[in-house]
């Protein structure tokens, strides 16, 4: 079950820490990184930006499995939440690994100064989307002109990205904030909510009513879950981090392959999961995890020319508080590269 907290898209809230952020990467004070062990194993911290959920379910069963102690590392997951700032955290050294809900987060992040890099995404396409009723469908982006949407407003920019994308504005829409309830959908107060169509606790109640339309199909192609260090920890601990990527990516390739299970590993390690929850949306995990790209590049891959779409959609919509990045400066392929013949190529 993925957290209602996985929205964060917009750049207010990263501009809240950047100064600080930024502060103190020029000050010199990150990345205290040392050997978790006398016995020289590397410490993992890997900061979340989200509740502990499925989106983490590899590199759980990776830990299980001991795919990560194969790698001479140590693995310790630290969870985001609506209060945490998950960037900031990387930043600042008190993790040196992270994973956030969405890829603009670190679009955003860059162009306010703060020195991360993405190195691996872990869902091919972001499952955001836009839920309606099989009496009132929205199936293509044209068919929400008229209606009544409720979007989380951290999420407003993703909505507007879809109607820029679409030639549509707010203006052929009726829009409101909500929460992460989707009662007003089944009370006919809207016409559409949305959230990640991973998150089946909270769509339980749409039952088998539901109408979906996501966000990537609707033409806003965005990453979820996109893994990420700092420029510093890339340079100076290079080993390391291909190898918290073989792990991971190992893990998630077993989880493919037995994903009962793999859910039994994950509600192990956070007993407040619901296991028959996360055994509904494994497949659906996997499915975002696990594609035709991955078949032919392995897990993790990704595209620069997406990134430059999301960059070119983001510049549009005056996203950016400074000039935008360049695609080098988000990501780089070369982690990729050095682990490709250890990440299994599955799916398509």
């Amino acid at each position: 079950m993925k957290s209602t907290s996985k929205t964060g898209f917009t750049r207010r809230g990263l501009l809240k820490s950047a100064g600080a952020t930024a502060g103190m990467a020029c000050a010199g004070n990150l990345f205290q990184i040392s050997p978790a062990h006398a016995q020289d194993s590397f410490a993992v911290t890997l900061q979340l930006g989200w509740l502990a959920s499925n989106g983490i379910i590899g590199e759980v069963a990776a830990d299980k499995l001991g795919y990560y102690a194969d790698e001479g590392l140590t693995l310790k997951v630290m969870p985001g939440g609506p209060q945490i700032d998950g960037v900031a955290s990387v930043a600042s050294g008190r993790a040196n690994l992270g994973s956030i809900s969405s890829s603009p987060s670190l679009m955003l992040a860059r162009s306010a100064g703060i020195p991360v890099k993405c190195i691996a995404v872990g869902y091919q396409q972001h499952p955001f989307t836009y839920f309606s009723l099989k009496s009132n469908p929205v199936n293509k982006p044209e068919d929400l002109i008229g209606k009544k949407v409720a979007t989380n407003g951290l999420a407003r920019v993703l909505l507007q990205a879809l109607l820029a994308e679409n030639g549509m504005s707010e203006d052929d829409i009726e829009l409101s904030v909500m929460g992460a309830d989707m009662t007003p959908l089944m009370t006919g107060q809207v016409d559409v909510v949305t959230g990640w169509n991973t998150n089946t606790s909270a769509l339980e109640i749409l039952g088998d009513q539901r109408v979906d339309m996501t966000l990537w199909d609707a033409g806003v192609k965005l990453y979820a879950n996109p893994y990420y260090v700092t420029d510093e920890t890339l340079a100076n601990y290079r080993p390391q981090v291909d190898a918290m990527i073989r792990a991971g990516s190992k893990g998630w390739g077993w989880v493919y392959d037995n994903r009962e299970e793999a859910v039994d590993f994950l509600v192990e390690r956070y007993p407040n999961l619901d296991r028959d929850n996360e055994m509904a949306a494994v497949d659906l995990a996997m499915d975002y995890s696990f594609d035709e790209k991955t078949a032919a590049n392995g897990w993790g891959t990704m595209d620069p020319a997406t990134w430059q779409k999301q960059i070119d959609i983001y510049s549009s919509l005056n996203q950016f508080a400074q000039d935008p990045p360049k695609v080098d400066d988000i990501m780089t392929m070369s982690v990729l590269e050095t682990t490709a013949e250890a990440r299994p190529k599955l799916g398509g």
